[in-house]
């Protein structure tokens, strides 16, 4: 059984215990002992009272050197920066600096009582003395001045635990229970904005290293600053001013292909369709030809025909047909991605047509990673061969090359169907017509996506799709006239907002591309702008929309129409 403090044959503390302490486990009792031992004359072996105590740090005024001394412990760990958190004390074993707050409690708790005035002195002894203390002898004081503030709360609190431990536990229990030493400190403490408290804290904000300056932003110029906000992850929506008055203030020099390419790349993005950006990479591409490789002339050249924009520099299609033939068997991907943006703004060079269509390209691209994309590629330009070039003699994809180029609805369309108008047409349409009358997403050949497709007869009245082919021949010219079917097709197109550049008057060269297409294979257009459709109010509204459209192309249905 462990003995009790101070009876006969306990082992007297050796001189080295408490110079430190280490850990906590070891009592600082001993080091505030052996601390103050050579100090204080005519007290017994252990530890010192309050009074005692109180008047060694008195007696040390005249030296502010013996009084850091004194004060001197372990270094506290600096985390602890509000005055209300210096008495925070940690639970045993919590840490490496539990220790001597706890030690320096249990020696406060002893009696006689401190005096109120012997605490003011103390006070002002720490308040004169504290500028020429370190950081370490500080934060004891703080951690000192705390503990006394807080003993007459701990004295309450632990009287009201002994007395419930009294009631409710049973002998056994109570004899298991920790003795708590009785409090007999009774004092006022040092409040939280009390001088000394305020003295200290002071000290210690003043002997915190100076925070470094932020360091000042780099001076970015021209492409440079330009390069730095399209690079910028967070970068999303850049005011178009901003992205010209950064490539006005750029020198020719700062505009590298890198910086072009994220501009491109931006622009294509969000749809930004801004002539003068436009035509300063138009500009680009001319002046820096020498150096491009198609690689990088096929992002330069996506936002042109995304935005179904044909810049006004004269030598831009000149440019890009050396382009071409120089680098046409370098990057067959990236030459059939430059001839797909020409598509789009119908400015197809029939040289580089007849080399992407040769039988030695063909087989090339068949085992290539990338074979199926470039075979839908080629059937999209082969179908504007077919429609729109008329006197092109050249070589064509052959028949069993070609595959469907859009077997399925395009990737943005998905993404924002919830935002579509495309199902509250359908039910407008389903109650005006009958759902027997019209077909919905039905892809014709060569491979276009349709919204909305109607059978119509000569007369103008709507025929149920199901006892109608709903497709019209392709090529229609391999069709000969007097075998036509009578019966015109109407496609209904919805133009949602998306499908428009930024500024909502351009349709994007995609849907332009594909309504030009159906428009020349013999379909009757009939678009549905999303400014009207988001104007109606109800499916009533959009009813009485619908049949307005309609009857405008003279179509007729119901008992009447037939």
């Amino acid at each position: 059984m462990r003995r009790p403090r101070g009876e006969p044959g306990s082992r007297a503390p050796r001189p080295t215990e408490g110079a430190t302490c280490a850990g906590p486990g070891e009592s600082c009792e001993k080091a505030w002992a052996g601390r103050l031992k050579p100090l204080v004359q005519g007290h017994a072996a252990g530890s010192p009272t309050p009074n005692s105590m109180l008047r060694v740090l008195l007696s040390a005024q005249a030296s502010s050197a013996r009084l850091s001394g004194l004060l001197l412990l372990p270094p506290v760990q600096p985390c602890c920066l509000g005055p209300s958190k210096w008495g925070d004390h940690r639970p045993p074993g919590g840490g490496p600096h539990a220790g001597p707050v706890q030690g320096l409690q249990r020696l406060l708790e002893q009696p006689p009582p401190v005096e109120q005035a012997t605490l003011q002195d103390l006070s002002q002894l720490i308040i004169r003395n504290c500028p020429s203390f370190d950081i370490h002898t500080i934060h004891v004081c703080l951690h000192l001045a705390a503990l006394l503030a807080e003993l007459p709360a701990q004295k309450t609190e632990m009287r009201r635990t002994e007395d419930s431990l009294t009631k409710t536990a049973g002998l056994q229990q109570s004899r298991a229970a920790p003795s708590l030493p009785p409090l007999t400190l009774c004092l006022s403490g040092f409040p939280s904005d009390g001088p000394l408290m305020c003295a200290l804290e002071q000290e210690r904000r003043f002997r915190l290293p100076p925070k470094p300056p932020p360091p000042l932003p780099p001076i970015l110029r021209g492409g440079q600053r330009l390069e730095a906000a399209l690079s910028c992850p967070r970068f999303q929506r850049r005011p178009q001013q901003h992205l010209i008055r950064s490539l006005a203030e750029a020198r020719p020099e700062e505009l590298t292909p890198h910086v072009m390419v994220l501009l491109a790349q931006h622009l294509a993005r969000h749809r930004l369709r801004e002539p003068q950006l436009l035509e300063a990479i138009a500009h680009f591409l001319v002046v820096q030809e020498a150096q491009l490789n198609s690689k990088v002339v096929q992002k330069l050249v996506l936002p042109f025909g995304r935005l179904n924009y044909v810049p006004l520099e004269q030598q831009f299609m000149p440019c890009l047909e050396r382009i071409l033939a120089r680098e046409a068997g370098v990057a067959p991907l990236a030459t059939v991605n430059i001839l797909m943006s020409l598509c789009q703004l119908q400015c197809l060079p029939f040289q580089a047509l007849h080399f992407v269509f040769s039988p030695g390209f063909i087989n090339h691209i068949s085992g290539t990673p990338h074979a199926l994309i470039m075979r839908r590629y080629l059937s999209l330009l082969d179908t504007a061969v077919e429609l729109e070039l008329p006197g092109y003699r050249g070589a064509r994809l052959p028949r069993r090359q070609q595959v469907p180029i859009f077997p399925q609805p395009l990737i943005t369309d998905r993404a924002r169907c919830k935002y579509s108008h495309k199902d509250i047409v359908a039910e407008g349409l389903r109650q005006l017509l009958g759902e027997e009358k019209y077909r919905q997403d039905l892809t014709v050949p060569p491979g276009y996506s349709t919204d909305f497709l109607l059978c119509v007869s000569s007369c103008g009245s709507v025929l149920p799709v199901r006892a109608q082919d709903p497709f019209l021949p392709y090529p229609p010219r391999s069709c000969p006239r007097a075998t036509r079917d009578p019966a015109q097709r109407v496609v209904l197109m919805l133009r949602e907002r998306w499908h428009f550049c930024r500024d909502g008057r351009v349709l994007l060269g995609s849907r332009a591309l594909r309504e030009r297409h159906l428009g020349l294979m013999g379909y009757q257009l009939l678009p549905l702008p999303f400014e009207e459709l988001e104007s109606q109010r109800g499916l009533p509204q959009l009813k009485s929309y619908l049949r307005q459209k309609l009857q405008a192309l003279g179509l007729r249905w119901g008992p009447e129409g037939g």
